[in-house]
């Protein structure tokens, strides 16, 4: 105990003084006699020793978190950087607890990729080009205030209570070169300006019971809330309306976590959550487990298994006029699925490499093959892999992915991986071209051939509200990259990552092409990530990529001028209180 802190606790009473013989008391040797106190010569300067007969008082306080303020510490609600009630650091009252929380995140992003023209969507006269100017621009800005409620000593224990409440208001704007691309309809022009208003996060999480005296637990959590199967997003990752039980064991070792999710629709142009619009039909229950320290110290291993069933056989367009379920692909018939994951995903250290890893096998059975028009069985796989190593400052990293692909689309199986909701965090992510944009399959049906944030080739409708698509092409990528930390709040990003289709037939099949080749090309970024205070509070990033295009690619986007080299370029400042 500093002497500040024990000053402070003496003046308010909180302790009593002790008396020279009861100190010497608590270091005596075992049979041993203490001498009787003397007082300190007064002319040596010391501080006379207290009389042990003095008669104290104690003064009591309503918590403990009142002692801080006998130090010296003031509330400043209005800065974060300091003690704030507002955010969570002293009681309203007893041992409830809140905090205030608001989000900025802006986005601006010029970007290019292969778009469609023609006699009805071009809108520069005199051009019938099968492609047209594949030049966009897109400003995002979402707001995010955020209520959170919290009961309970959470120094030392899990909340007995918690309330998270957090809208969304959004802006966007997009400006393409091209008719029809913002909306169905070619007359609304090229520029589309939306508002939208949505709810993020509504739970209460209900603490059922400490099960040991290190505080292992059980929490029961209602309420849209976030999401995420496992480590890197690769299976479900997004804020959705579930009702989750889980806890843990062991000291901690063991944390286990059940789940169902019932979808809630998405806002087509903000991603936000749309509660204007009826549930979807398509449910999911999941299964985790994870265990610390296996299969060596450091790792955490985690086994999962998920059922997600989709019901949707009814048509659905969105808000911008364009038709998302069934996908506008094969015979265009709406169908409903049954599949189940099962996955094994490590993230960790094996000594000084850094290891996450990610294997999901998924079958089931799909009641409307949209080529063959009969049921078919389901079966499908999914690995991927990102080692890393640091060297003081610099950190060096190798990225694996490989989704199976289906070569047979007219067979009674379904072999192409495809996730539930993908977010994918590999291979640069966002930065990365490829898994950043959403690149339409021209010609070969109201599909994209990749979705936003999506890094498998699924060719779904739209990866917010699409259904999954296990007919698709699968997809290998093999990628290194290297984070930089040059100063303690800048870091620069690098990333270098080659991909292929596994099985191309089922392009070619789509487009009426002899072939397609396998070879998708070469995806570069960087990027560079500021935190002036070090602080999450403030941080800005800006990256670029460009796709290199290989041959496969050029297969299906054989435009004017030849070997075009797209690009995406992503500007991001987040503010936080």
């Amino acid at each position: 105990m500093t002497g500040r802190l024990r000053s402070a606790l003496l003046t308010l009473g909180v302790l009593a003084a002790p008396t020279i013989a009861s100190a010497q008391e608590e270091f005596q040797r075992p049979g041993t006699t203490v001498p009787a106190p003397e007082t300190a010569p007064a002319d040596n300067g010391a501080i006379p020793a207290p009389s042990p007969n003095l008669d104290y008082q104690s003064l009591p306080l309503p918590d403990r978190n009142r002692i801080i303020e006998a130090l010296g510490v003031k509330d400043n609600p209005l800065n974060p950087y300091t003690q704030s009630t507002l955010k969570g650091d002293r009681p309203v009252f007893d041992d409830w607890f809140i905090t205030l929380d608001l989000l900025s995140d802006t986005l601006v992003e010029p970007r290019s990729f292969p778009v469609p023209s023609g006699a009805v969507t071009t809108a520069r006269n005199g051009e019938n080009d099968k492609f047209g100017d594949p030049n966009q621009l897109v400003v995002n800005q979402t707001l995010l205030p955020s209520l959170t409620i919290t009961k309970g000593d959470t120094t030392f224990m899990p909340p007995e209570f918690e309330f998270v409440f957090t809208p969304a208001i959004n802006y966007n704007y997009a400006h393409v070169e091209e008719l029809g691309l913002l909306r169905a309809d070619p007359s609304k022009g090229t520029t589309r300006n939306d508002t939208f208003i949505g709810i993020q996060e509504a739970f209460v999480d209900y603490h059922l019971r400490n099960v040991s005296e290190r505080f292992d637990f059980d929490s029961f959590r209602i309420g849209i809330q976030p999401i995420n199967l496992d480590f890197r997003g690769f299976l479900f990752q997004d804020d959705q309306l579930a009702a989750r039980l889980f806890g843990n064991r062991a000291n901690n070792r063991f944390q286990y976590n059940l789940e169902g999710i019932w979808r809630i629709e998405k806002d087509t142009n903000s991603g936000l959550n749309d509660l204007s619009q009826p549930l979807r039909r398509d449910y999911t229950i999941a299964a985790n487990l994870f265990v610390q320290d296996l299969p060596v110290e450091g790792m955490t291993t985690e086994f999962s298994a998920v059922h997600n069933w989709n019901r949707e056989e009814a048509f659905y367009y969105d808000k911008n006029g364009f038709i998302t379920r069934p996908a506008a692909i094969g015979d265009e018939r709406p169908h409903k699925y049954n599949v189940t994951y099962f996955g094994l995903n490590n993230d960790g250290h094996l000594g000084r490499i850094n290891l996450s890893s990610s294997a999901y096998y998924v079958m089931g059975n799909d009641d409307h093959n949209v080529f063959s028009q009969g049921k078919a069985n389901i079966r499908a796989y999914f690995a991927a892999a990102e080692p890393s190593i640091d060297f003081d400052w610099i950190r060096l990293r190798a990225s694996a992915l490989y989704a199976s692909g289906d070569s047979k689309p007219y067979g009674k199986t379904e072999s192409g991986f495809d996730a539930i909701q993908e977010n994918p965090q590999i291979a640069g992510a966002d930065t990365s071209y490829w898994i950043r944009q959403s690149i339409p399959l021209i010609g070969g049906g109201g599909v994209n051939l990749s979705s936003r944030d999506g890094v498998l080739p699924s060719l779904r409708s739209s990866g917010d509200e699409g259904q999954s698509n296990f007919i698709n092409p699968g997809l290998t990528l093999f990628g290194v990259g290297t984070d930089l930390d040059l100063l303690p709040e800048l870091r620069l990003t690098f990333n270098f990552n080659h991909l292929w289709f596994n099985n191309p037939e089922v392009l070619e099949i789509l487009r009426q092409q002899p072939t397609v080749h396998k070879d998708i090309g070469w995806d570069l970024s960087s990027a560079i990530t500021y935190r002036p205070f070090d602080t999450q509070n403030v941080v800005l990033r800006l990256s670029g990529a460009t796709l290199i295009p290989g041959q496969g690619f050029k297969d299906l986007y054989d435009s004017e001028p030849p070997n075009r080299i797209y690009y995406s370029v992503l500007t991001n400042i987040i503010l936080k209180y």
